[in-house]
């Protein structure tokens, strides 16, 4: 099955609608294609919260990057507030998907 975007939503697939999709690829039950999904997001976490990051090769990376404190504005009021250091999930794509989305 090749996915295509509702006319209302042109860039975003739903969770159900990548259900639907794995279920349909695998020949999978919807709710073992649930389990699935749910299990390879819980492996994704894992493997991030765990610092280990994750590569997929062909599809891309997922790493922990680290963000130093610092001073920042209030943009409201223009107070300097202090921004306290924090970690974010950052995705870089790899090759395979990048040619896929730029052919």
């Amino acid at each position: 099955m090749q996915w295509a975007p509702r006319q209302h939503r042109v860039t975003h697939m739903t969770k159900t609608e990548l259900i639907q999709f794995i279920a349909e690829e695998c020949n999978f039950s919807k709710a073992d294609a649930s389990r699935a999904l749910e299990a390879t997001l819980k492996g994704i976490q894992e493997s991030v919260v765990n610092g280990d990051g994750l590569q997929i090769p062909g599809f891309g990376s997922f790493t922990v990057k680290e963000r130093a404190a610092r001073t920042g504005r209030n943009p409201q009021t223009g107070a300097e507030m202090q921004i306290p250091a924090s970690k974010s999930v950052a995705f870089k794509n790899g090759k395979a998907l990048k040619d896929a989305v730029n052919s």
